[in-house]
Formats: C-alpha cells, sequence, structure tokens
C-alpha cells in the first residue's frame, strides 16, 4: 500500500470515527423542547415556594413553558391527581392505602419542609407568647376559652393576658396543613387524640373555618383575640405574631429556617417514591433546637405519566424537568421564604423518583 492510499485509509477512519462520536452525541442529547402548559393543584403549605420557583424557572431557565399552581388545599389536589385533571398536585399528606389505589403508581417528592405556626391576634401582646402542645389542645377543644386562663398565664408570667374569649381559626377545606397540626395535637393530648383524632378534615369542636393557609391567616389577622394554625411564611408575609411552642427538650421555640431545619435533620430511612409515605414523620423530633410542627411536603406525578389524558412525550419531558428542578436548583429559593431546603438524603430519593417516571415507557431526560 502506498503512502497516497494509507493516508486515504487514515481520513476515512478517522471521519468514521468523528461521525459516530456526532452521531452518539445527537442521539443521546435531550430533545429540543417545544412549547408546553402544565397545570398543577394542591396543598396551599408550599405554594409560595412553588410559586416563586415557577416565576423564576419560568422567565430564566425553559421560557416556553406555563406552569400554573393555584394551590386549593391538600385534598383538593389528590382529588384532581385521582381524575387525571392536572399534570401533577400538592400534598402535605401522604396519600392513603385507599388513595394509592385509586391512584395506582403515584410518586412521592418530597418537595420542601415548612413549619405550621400559631398564630394569634392579641393586641399588645408581642409575638413570642409561650405555648405547649398540651394548651393548644386545650384551646381548641375548648377546654381553654379565655386568654387569661391560669394555664396560659402561668406559662407566660410576664405578660399580662386580656380577659377575652378565644376565638379558633380551622381550615374549612381538606388540608394537608390540617392533617399535620391534629396528628401534633393527638401526640400531646390524649384527650384530643380519643375525641378529635387527626386528618385532613376533622369534626371540630368550634370555632371558625376558613379555605386555605392564606384564608386562615387572613381570618387571624382580621379577628380580634383570634388563634390559627398556618405556614410559616404565611405568618411573615402578613406580619402575624406567632408563638413559641415547648418541644421534646423543654425548650421554647419559635418558628424560624433554623429551627425548621433543625427539625427535618430528622428525615432518615426514608421509602421510595412509589412506596407508603404515611409512617415519615418529623412530629416532636428529639433536637434540642428543632420546632415540633415541622413537616415535609409532597408533590404527586404519575410515575407513567401516558395515564394522564392531554399528555405527550414533550409536555411530559417539560414536567419532569420542571420537577427536576424543583427539588435542585430550586432549592436555593427555598431559604427567603422560611422553607428548609431538602437535605441531600431526601434529593438522592427524589432524583430516583423522577428518573424512574417515563411515557408510554420511554425514560425521559429529567435535566
Amino acid at each position: 500500500m502506498n503512502n497516497t492510499m494509507k493516508i486515504a485509509l487514515v481520513i476515512i477512519i478517522v471521519a468514521i470515527a468523528i461521525g459516530s462520536v456526532v452521531a452518539y452525541i445527537y442521539l443521546s442529547a435531550p430533545p429540543a423542547l417545544q412549547p408546553a402548559v402544565l397545570h398543577g393543584a394542591g396543598a396551599t403549605f408550599p405554594a409560595p415556594f412553588i410559586n416563586a420557583t415557577i416565576t423564576y424557572y419560568t422567565a430564566n431557565v425553559q421560557t416556553n413553558v406555563q406552569i400554573d399552581y393555584p394551590g386549593g388545599g391538600s385534598g383538593a389536589g389528590i382529588n384532581a391527581l385521582t381524575d387525571k385533571t392536572v399534570d401533577f398536585a400538592g400534598s402535605d399528606a401522604p396519600l392513603t392505602a385507599s388513595q394509592r389505589a385509586a391512584a395506582p403508581n403515584a410518586l412521592h417528592i418530597p418537595e420542601t419542609i415548612g413549619a405550621i405556626t400559631v398564630a394569634y391576634n392579641l393586641p399588645g401582646v408581642p409575638t413570642g407568647l409561650n405555648m405547649t402542645g398540651q394548651v393548644i389542645a386545650d384551646i381548641y377543644l375548648g377546654t381553654i376559652v379565655k386568654w387569661n386562663d391560669q394555664a396560659l398565664q402561668s406559662l407566660n408570667p410576664g405578660t399580662t393576658l386580656p380577659d377575652q374569649n378565644i376565638v379558633t381559626v380551622h381550615r374549612s377545606d381538606s388540608s394537608g396543613t390540617t392533617n399535620w397540626f391534629t396528628k401534633y395535637l393527638s401526640l400531646v393530648s390524649s384527650a384530643w387524640n380519643s375525641s378529635i383524632g387527626s386528618g385532613t378534615s376533622v369534626q371540630w369542636p368550634g370555632g371558625t373555618g376558613s379555605p386555605g393557609n392564606s384564608g386562615v391567616a387572613a381570618t387571624v389577622q382580621s379577628t380580634q383575640y383570634a388563634v390559627g394554625y398556618i405556614e410559616l411564611a404565611y405568618a411573615l408575609q402578613n406580619a402575624i405574631t406567632v408563638a413559641k411552642i415547648q418541644n421534646p427538650a423543654g425548650n421554647w421555640i419559635a418558628p424560624s429556617l433554623a429551627s425548621t431545619t433543625a427539625a427535618a435533620e430528622a428525615l432518615t430511612n426514608l421509602p421510595a417514591g412509589d412506596q407508603d409515605w404515611g409512617s415519615v414523620s418529623i412530629l416532636n423530633t428529639a433536637g434540642q433546637q428543632a420546632y415540633p410542627i415541622v413537616t415535609p411536603t409532597y408533590i404527586l406525578v404519575y410515575k407513567e405519566l401516558n395515564v394522564v389524558p392531554g399528555m405527550d412525550q414533550n409536555k411530559a419531558t417539560q414536567l419532569v424537568r420542571f420537577i427536576w428542578y424543583l427539588v435542585h436548583d430550586g432549592q436555593s429559593l427555598a431559604s427567603d421564604l422560611e422553607y428548609a431546603p431538602l437535605p441531600s438524603n431526601v434529593v438522592q430519593v427524589d432524583e430516583a423518583s423522577i428518573n424512574s417516571i417515563t411515557f408510554n415507557g420511554q425514560t425521559l431526560h429529567s435535566h
């Protein structure tokens, strides 16, 4: 073989190699995304964080997707997911066995962790009133009816509490916030546990109902001598006074990013996304500085997306890309809203769940 033929052969081999690399890169690269509209609904507890992330993502990261998340409550979100009228749902309460059966192969993807505050409207009384879980339960049971009840006054000896009736405010809709607040009351009060129990909706002994965290916040803010339970971001946004609550270590803890993060450290031994999350709880954790009413909250999405009417591969890819962003770069927005960023072990579980999502059996490019 002469030199000319050798050079030609080398050129052909190099061209084939380059072509193979280009073909590999082309075939393995994520597809260019087309415009899409994604609909969500559900929990109001994480809505400030989810909507802040949506705003940033659609303006700066993926500008050809529109995403709406109007809230509506965890119960409404679960119903919409089950009825397949949304592409994803939000819920603070994990799916029950019957709900999982009605929405088979739904995944739980924790996207943030927040605190449930006990907010109050007492003219002249500053934020940080001391309360125990037992006192909170007795207020909602109607056993404590006056703000100057000795049980409350003894916890706050330096504060003069008014001789006024307490107006309790609760959620009127099916609510994951209610689920975790009533689970907490059931942990700290045997009377509450035996007579009321816990759930997304319960038979309240009395009081005023309002829809959504924003509704409870507005009612407390506009009603003198009221008390209600709301996610921390809503208390901060509305400058509502909130109680310090005694944790199992005996410390009086104010709800904050730091005390929420301290509780989040107890999120260990998590199930896979398509398993039962009913036993996952970080209420009343043992941390010295942990706030006692803290919970993760979930994005719910089907593992096989072709079950959702109107879904196609492009829309499915847009959806998993957004959820991936929400549990990764989106976490940078959590702290400013007083939500705890996800611990690394939770992110790892989320990654496995998101990477398991398919459309027509095909794995989607999540990032």
